[in-house]
C-alpha cells in the first residue's frame, strides 16, 4: 500500500500517539508510508514571521503535500482529525479525489468545535478510525464505515516501574499533561487536600509550565513541578507511584476523551485513580487494575489506599500493565489497523 499520513506535528498528542508510531510499523511491514507534518505545527505559529504569515506558510506546505501525494499516486490518505484547525474542508476534498480513499482519525470531540465541517468530513471519509466507543457512536450515525483503534502506546518504550526505592521515601502521586489542562486537577483537589491532612505524600506535576495551577486550591499539598521533557517523558512517568486522571463529568468534551494519561500510567505499571468519565470507566476494572473516583471522599480514599500500601501498588500496577499490553498497545492494535486499510485498497474504487 502507498499511504500518506497528514500529521499535526510531532508535539501534538494526537499525532505523537495515533500516527507517528504506525508510520514505522507500516514501513516495517513493507508498505510505502509517507509522513507529511504540518509546518508550523497545526496549533502553533512562528513568532518570527507572525500569525498571518505562519498560516499562509502552513497552507502552502499542505498544498505541497497534496501535490507530492498526487505525483506518488498514493492509495490512501490518513488525516489526523482535520487538515486545518478551521471550518475549511477544501484540502480534505482534494486528497480524497486524488487517492479516492480518505481515512479520518478522530481521538477527541473536535466535531463539537466545527459541527458543520465534521458533518461533511464524516460523509466524505471512506473509513473513520475512532479512538473509543463514544466517538464511534457519534460517527456511525453519519457513516457506518468505522473502526475503533484506541489511543495506544508502544509497550517496548514503557519499561515496568522499578519499585526498589519506594519504601525509603514518601509516596509520589502524579499527573502528566499540558499546561492548558492543569484545570482538571480541580476535580481531585479537595480529595488531595483531605488526604494531605492524614498522610505524607508529594504531588508531582509533569507539565511544561505550572503557572495555571496557582488557580487551584491545593493548600497543604506538597506540590513538585517536574518540567515535562519529550525525550525523557517515560522516565519522568516511572518516578511516580500513583497516577491521577481527573475529568469533568459535566463536560461533553471530556466524555469523548481517549484516556491517554491513564494508559500511559498503566503501561508503565503504575496504578492509577481516574474519574469514571467516558472511556475511563471501561479501561479500569475498579479494584483490579486501578480505581475510579467520583466524590472527594473517593479520591481521598483510593489515593490513600495506594499511597499507604506498597504491596497493593505493585499488584494493581502489574494488572494495569497487562491490560495496557493486551488492549491499549500499538503492538496489539497495529494488525487490525493494517487489515482495515488493506480492505480499503482491495475494494473497487468508487
Amino acid at each position: 500500500m502507498k499511504i500518506v499520513m497528514l500529521s499535526s506535528g510531532d508535539r501534538v498528542p494526537s499525532s505523537r500517539f495515533r500516527m507517528l508510531p504506525y508510520v514505522r510499523h507500516f514501513r516495517n511491514s513493507g508498505h510505502r508510508c509517507t509522513l507529511a507534518s504540518s509546518v508550523p505545527q497545526k496549533y502553533e505559529w512562528f513568532p518570527q514571521i507572525g500569525f498571518r504569515l505562519s498560516q499562509r506558510l502552513k497552507r502552502l506546505i499542505r498544498y505541497l503535500h497534496w501535490y507530492q501525494s498526487r505525483l506518488r499516486g498514493d492509495d490512501i490518505v490518513v488525516i489526523d482529525r482535520e487538515v486545518f484547525d478551521s471550518p475549511c474542508t477544501k484540502l480534505e476534498e482534494r486528497f480524497q479525489k486524488t487517492t479516492q480513499r480518505l481515512v479520518l482519525d478522530l481521538d477527541d470531540a473536535v466535531f463539537l468545535r466545527y459541527p458543520e465541517k465534521f458533518e461533511k468530513l464524516t460523509r466524505l471519509a471512506d473509513l473513520i478510525v475512532c479512538g473509543n466507543s463514544f466517538i464511534e457512536g457519534w460517527a456511525t450515525e453519519r457513516n457506518p464505515n468505522t473502526i475503533i483503534i484506541p489511543t495506544c502506546v508502544e509497550m517496548v518504550q514503557y519499561p515496568a516501574k522499578d519499585w526498589s526505592d519506594a519504601e525509603d521515601r514518601v509516596p509520589r502521586l502524579g499527573w502528566i499533561g499540558t499546561s492548558g489542562n492543569l484545570r482538571y486537577l480541580e476535580v481531585a483537589a479537595a480529595g488531595l487536600r483531605q488526604l494531605a491532612q492524614k498522610i505524607d505524600f508529594e504531588l508531582h506535576v509533569i507539565v511544561p509550565e505550572i503557572e495555571p495551577l496557582s488557580e487551584i486550591n491545593l493548600e497543604g499539598v506538597k506540590v513538585q513541578h517536574v518540567p515535562w521533557q519529550k525525550k525523557i517523558e517515560v522516565d519522568q512517568l516511572r518516578q511516580l507511584d500513583v497516577g491521577i486522571m481527573p475529568l469533568f463529568a459535566a463536560e461533553d468534551w471530556d466524555r469523548y476523551k481517549c484516556g491517554l494519561k491513564l494508559i500511559q500510567y498503566m503501561a508503565a505499571g503504575i496504578p492509577a485513580v481516574a474519574a469514571p468519565v467516558g472511556v475511563n470507566a471501561s479501561i479500569i476494572d475498579h479494584g483490579q487494575n486501578g480505581f475510579l473516583a467520583e466524590s472527594d471522599d473517593e479520591w481521598a480514599t483510593h489515593l490513600g489506599t495506594l499511597a499507604s500500601d506498597l504491596a497493593q501498588r505493585k499488584s494493581i500496577g502489574s494488572a494495569a500493565r497487562e491490560t495496557a499490553a493486551a488492549k491499549y498497545s500499538i503492538e496489539a492494535n497495529y494488525p487490525r489497523y493494517e487489515t482495515a486499510l488493506h480492505g480499503l485498497v482491495s475494494a473497487p474504487k468508487s
